[in-house]
């Protein structure tokens, strides 16, 4: 199996180091799983898409703005 190696911060470090009982190399792995599985789900409905970057950007736009409205009162 290839090995990877990850950095993390070192509170983050200490936070592991207090919860020794846990296999944090296949906490990783798992998330990794999760992550790929996300991506593959969304490149499946993205190359179905009929929308342009152009488009996606402006729909993106609209929706940021739509929420800046109704959340800038509150």
């Amino acid at each position: 199996m290839p090995t990877i190696t990850l950095s993390v911060p070192e509170d983050l470090k200490q936070d592991m180091d207090e919860s020794k009982d846990i296999n944090w190399s296949e906490v990783a792995r798992e998330a990794i799983r999760n992550k790929i599985v996300q991506l593959k789900i969304l490149k499946s409905i993205t190359s179905k898409s009929k929308l342009t970057e152009k488009d996606a950007l402006e729909l993106g736009r609209r929706i940021n703005e739509s929420l800046y409205k109704r959340y800038k009162n509150r």
